[in-house]
């Protein structure tokens, strides 16, 4: 209670002080809580946009790492941060899809968060170890369909965009396989590596060197169209799979109560710092496309995504736990 009650004072204050302080923004750096591992999708490009941000703003902009139960950590600390701005959200879809995992999440995914900005959108590459015995997505389905369970398919924790797209798969595909969760891409790319896992829906952009440089073979894309930086790749759809589509994408948000010209002002810079030319081609460079929405929009899109993502969990037998 005595919590509750800090919060809406903070909220009051902050929308009371909001023109001023969306003026003035920021004063002292700002901590970005970024809630997967160094090195995973939604880190890398959280900070090509962050980076930018500090050249505008003139202020550090501090990433911050908290990673666990698919994002839901550090969504959890920005849930409960002051709303002036200073402590910021860059999560990934997984914070549309857990709704749908975590029965009791200490949060509520639309109520306590400002929806700000969304930043870009990508595939993921099924991939497998360089020298495994899988050449196409359809030898890796034959051996699922003739060893139900044996497969052992990794995804960067519960929750995750890389959990829906596997459950998304194997619910598509018709098989079933020993489902493991990471705490997020590099550890699960460490996994194929080491043999410990067979195959990952790893993001493009966290993925991309590896398979360029031959340490890991790819065998589908999760999206309805091929993407550019790997052109021979195949949807899934075109080896043999219908309905798996999956696309991962990222977004900003700050906690509950930010006054209107404080997102206004925070939506814009993003806004502005995507549609950089050199932001934008780093982007494109690791396979993502751009997302551009104001607050409102934003918001929209979350709510949807929301509901399509439990119905699919749904029909693919999982359950809230």
């Amino acid at each position: 209670m005595r919590r509750t009650i800090i919060r809406c004072l903070a909220a009051a204050l902050a929308a009371a002080a909001g023109p001023g302080l969306a003026q003035e923004f920021p004063t002292k750096p700002v901590r970005v809580i970024v809630s997967f591992t160094p090195g995973s999708a939604t880190d890398i490009v959280g900070r090509i946009v962050t980076a930018k941000l500090a050249e505008y703003w003139g202020q550090p902009v501090v990433v911050e790492n908290r990673s666990g139960a698919g994002g839901a950590i550090g969504s959890a600390a920005v849930s409960k941060a002051a709303p002036d701005g200073y402590t910021l959200l860059i999560n990934s879809s997984a914070h549309t899809v857990n709704p749908a995992i975590f029965a009791n999440l200490p949060y509520d995914t639309v109520k306590d968060f400002t929806d700000i900005a969304a930043l870009a959108i990508q595939p993921n590459v099924l991939v497998v170890a360089a020298g495994s015995p899988y050449k196409t997505l359809g030898d890796l389905l034959a051996y699922a369909k003739a060893n139900p369970g044996k497969l052992n398919f990794g995804h960067a924790g519960v929750g995750s965009g890389t959990h829906l797209n596997t459950e998304k798969l194997l619910a598509q595909a018709g098989i079933t396989a020993t489902v493991v969760p990471f705490k997020g891409t590099p550890e699960v790319v460490a996994a194929i590596l080491s043999g410990s896992v067979d195959c990952y829906w790893v993001p493009i952009s966290a993925g991309l060197s590896m398979i360029r440089g031959g340490k890991l073979r790819a065998l589908a894309m999760s999206t309805g169209k091929r993407n550019p930086q790997l052109p021979d790749l195949p949807t899934t759809a075109e080896a043999g799979v219908k309905g798996a589509e999956t696309a991962l994408w990222f977004g900003l948000w700050g906690p509950p109560g930010m006054p209107r010209e404080l997102v206004a002002k925070i939506s814009g810079d993003v806004r502005k710092a995507v549609a950089d030319p050199g932001v934008r081609e780093k982007l494109l460079n690791l396979g993502n496309d751009t997302l551009d929405m104001s607050p409102a929009e934003f918001s929209a899109f979350i709510r949807e995504e929301i509901d399509v993502n439990k119905r699919i969990l749904a029909a693919a037998g999982v359950k809230p736990q």
